[in-house]
Parts: structure tokens; sequence; C-alpha cells
């Protein structure tokens, strides 16, 4: 299972902002290329987005169901992606004084994505998931950013680290 973990200058309920409105998920998400529904209860149990994923002209229209929701502690979201497979991502947030720590663990749990060996399943999904938490730095630390100077990722982007 792939775990990524990032602080960011924001706080939890900044965080689920982001999560709660399903028609930013392909600005955040990796892989995902566009909206093309989402649920009116949308991140309720049980509610889906439908997505599309891939690159044009070669998209793949499918959705994400979500299996958890407890705002703003945690996300677990079940995407597909057929013809690989399907996911379950775990996404948990926690206060670190005012910001937040967010962590995603991804394991895939359906199609062929499950035979792929773990370590090299792992290390797409951590570089990808790396890239996922670094936008959602940007979505949600730009919604907070009258309380906090700059961003976790716009720090990065002129050569430092993500500041702790």
């Amino acid at each position: 299972m792939s775990r990524n973990v990032r602080e960011l200058a924001c706080t939890p309920e900044d965080v689920f902002r982001v999560l709660a409105d399903g028609w930013l998920f392909p600005s955040w998400v990796v892989g995902a290329s566009r909206m093309r529904e989402v649920d009116d209860a949308w991140p309720q149990t049980g509610t889906r987005l439908h997505h599309s994923f891939g690159v044009w002209p070669v998209l793949i229209n499918d959705e994400t169901l979500v299996e958890e929701y407890d705002r703003p502690r945690r996300m677990v979201m079940r995407p597909k992606g057929w013809p690989i497979g399907e996911a379950r991502v775990t996404i948990d947030v926690k206060p670190r004084g005012d910001r937040s720590v967010v962590s995603i663990r991804e394991e895939a749990v359906a199609g062929p994505g499950r035979f792929v060996p773990r370590p090299l399943m792992d290390l797409g999904l951590h570089w990808r998931n790396n890239e996922t938490l670094h936008r959602l730095a940007y979505l949600a630390e730009g919604l907070a950013q009258d309380r906090w100077p700059g961003t976790t990722a716009e720090h990065e982007a002129v050569g430092g680290s993500s500041p702790s």
C-alpha cells in the first residue's frame, strides 16, 4: 500500500473544502482529466462522481464512490479506472497547530492492478500521490491564503522543500 504525507499551511477544514467540491476533482487528482457529473449529495457516503481519465483523444469514462466521509478528518474513496481496475484511497487529515498533516494511502482492490508486484505498484503510486498532494496543497492553501503568506507548493516551486 502506497502512503504519502504532507504538511499543509491550512486547516483541515480548508482541505475538506476542496475535497467536498467534486467539480475540483481533476484539479488535484493526477490522471483525472475532466468531470462529467457530480451527485447532488457529494461527498456523503454512497455518492459518486463521474469523471474521465487519460489524455485526449484516449479518455475513459468512469466513476469514484465515497465509502466513508468524516469531515474534517477522513475520506475513503473507491475510484474506478477500468480496464486497469479499482483502488481504495484513504485521505486522513490531522491538525498540527494552525496547519494540517494530510496522508493519502492507496491500494489496488480489483482488476488487473491487483496483480502488479507491490513494490512496482507502490513506486508509481507514490510518485503520482506526491503530485496529488502538491496539487491539493495549491488549492487548499490558496483558499486559506488570507491567513498564511504563500503556500508550501509555491515554496517547493522556487527550489525549497515543504516548510514545516
